[in-house]
């Protein structure tokens, strides 16, 4: 009896060592990427606590010997139940459910965003491996995303083909040409016209005619063009739009700032984009300005080309933050710059992003953003979305 009793002991304490090593082996993930990795949580809370600028996680970590989908789902769907309740209790932290199993497949990858995007969007998640592989949904975790190693040892030659972005820069421009004609001019600037061939799609859009075939290659091949009419017209959009919102989650360099004189930070911000062309107002305040506003205006970001090396020199309205000043503004260099730039409308002399891109980044903001998403979703955009089944 005491051998068997023995035996138990020792093979709880081998999980728990194990289990301290896997979050160990996380936990030097993310100091490598620039993130915080805070004192170890209290008993009985997560597994970590990261931050990074904005950015707070409660992680809450499993592990399935398996990488079946319907094995590591409703271990993915505990460990989110679980962040959730470790981040209530956790100020300013959000849910991260991760889970390691032993290869992180493309199906498995499919599965589990299909799982986030329907039932835990509420949630961020990832996927590791043993090989280094890891996969994460969630604001400010793109960074931490990696191929497995064995993956670079392949022979070159038996590398497959790359494939372009579906959702590069010039194309999410160019799937907003094309939605254009469905959209209120002072919700998003762009061309307005039906397109019969990728020729008059370039010229319209100004962008090179070998770019736009490619666009429409992979538009093909994806199955979101229907090309069987007199003009080019997407379809399969609920699809399409959930895609564009997953590829749109990538992080950029960003500088807190608050404004040089006092006042009233939302009627400043437009006087002050506006005296710089190379400047957008984006997230809730762009929704605000574009009558489009659902929940309270929460800390606006103003997009730039690129963030500059001297911002006071740049920017003498503004000031970087210091420990323990109030926040007012992100200054954020924007991660697709022609989408995002191409796209704006002017509003009281300010550009402002359009109301596609004041979508894609609400609904990766961790307060309400979600909410807002849904809204526009459900008015403005429901025409754009459920058109083309």
């Amino acid at each position: 009896m005491a051998m068997l009793y023995n035996a138990a002991m020792l093979e709880v304490d081998r999980q728990a060592t194990d289990s301290q090593a896997r979050a160990k082996a996380l936990a030097g993930v993310f100091a490598h990427n620039g993130w915080s990795v805070l004192p170890e949580p209290a008993h009985h809370g997560p597994d970590l606590l990261v931050s990074k600028g904005l950015q707070r996680y409660a992680v809450e970590l499993k592990h399935s010997a398996e990488g079946r989908a319907d094995r590591v789902i409703p271990l993915l769907s505990q460990a989110i139940l679980q962040a959730m309740h470790h981040a209530a209790r956790s100020p300013g932290a959000q849910p991260l459910a991760v889970v390691r199993v032993g290869r992180v497949t493309k199906a498995l990858r499919e599965r589990a965003s299909r799982f986030h995007a329907d039932y835990a969007s509420q949630s961020a998640i990832g996927l590791i491996d043993d090989d280094d592989g890891r996969w994460f949904e969630g604001a400010g975790l793109e960074g931490l995303n990696a191929e497995p190693k064995s993956l670079g040892t392949r022979r070159k030659g038996a590398l497959p083909k790359r494939r372009h972005d579906l959702f590069s820069d010039l194309n999410q421009w160019l799937l907003k040409v094309l939605l254009a004609p469905e959209l209120p001019e002072h919700l998003l600037s762009a061309p307005r016209d039906d397109y019969r061939t990728a020729a008059e799609l370039a010229e319209a859009a100004q962008v090179s005619a070998m770019s736009v075939s490619r666009f429409i290659k992979r538009l093909r091949e994806e199955g979101f063009v229907d090309e069987s009419g007199a003009t080019l017209r997407l379809v399969r959009r609920a699809e399409l739009f959930r895609r564009w919102q997953a590829a749109a989650s990538r992080a950029t360099p960003e500088l807190p700032m608050r404004f040089l004189m006092p006042g009233a930070p939302r009627e400043q911000l437009g006087k002050v984009v506006a005296r710089h062309p190379e400047a957008c107002i984006g997230l809730f305040a762009a929704a605000s300005l574009l009558d489009s506003g659902h929940v309270a205006d929460g800390l606006p970001w103003v997009y730039v080309r690129k963030l500059p090396e001297l911002p006071h020199q740049a920017w003498p309205e503004l000031v970087e933050v210091s420990p323990g000043e109030p926040l007012q503004l992100i200054l954020k260099q924007a991660a697709t710059p022609e989408s995002i730039f191409r796209g704006a409308v002017q509003v009281q002399g300010a550009r402002v992003s359009d109301i596609l891109q004041v979508w894609l980044d609400v609904s990766l903001h961790p307060a309400r953003g979600r909410e807002q998403a849904d809204h526009l979703a459900r008015t403005v955009l429901a025409p754009v979305m459920e058109h083309g089944g």
